[in-house]
């Protein structure tokens, strides 16, 4: 009975140690979900190999920041909130996440950006064809 026992031990110890082994790596992806209202924190570039971020200039003294709000539905939203009365205007398109890609569609209009960063706080991409890196915190 002990040596059943032992051995029933030694067969689960080597499957789990089997199954753990797989190759389940995200080849870099990252695994934190991405939608989320974000604000617009700072925008810039990268100017000789070294990032170049500053204050966002769209944020309109006085109001609160501009965010973008990814919801579940894969709707995107974009609030632009601006003039004396912080008057909000909200954009409705779409998004598609694939691997690191980020692709919001509004109209016609598509941009896609890679995720440099993705975490519970912050959303930093840099736009694939201008090269401008845009951060929102959460």
């Amino acid at each position: 009975m002990k040596n059943k026992s032992i051995l029933f031990v030694l067969a689960l110890s080597a499957g789990m140690f089997v199954t753990s082994c797989s190759n389940d790596d995200n080849e870099g992806e990252t695994i934190v979900p991405i939608q989320g209202k974000y604000n617009l924190s700072q925008t810039g570039t990268i100017v000789n190999g070294q990032e170049v971020l500053i204050d966002a200039p769209e944020n309109a003294a006085g109001c609160n920041r501009d965010y973008l709000d990814l919801r579940l539905s894969n709707a995107a939203v974009i609030g632009d909130y601006s003039g004396s009365d912080c008057s909000l205007t909200e954009t409705t398109g779409t998004y598609v996440r694939s691997h690191n890609d980020l692709t919001i569609t509004v109209g016609n209009i598509s941009s896609t950006s890679d995720i440099m960063n993705l975490t519970n706080k912050e959303l930093k991409i840099k736009d694939k064809t201008t090269g401008v890196i845009t951060v929102y915190t959460r």
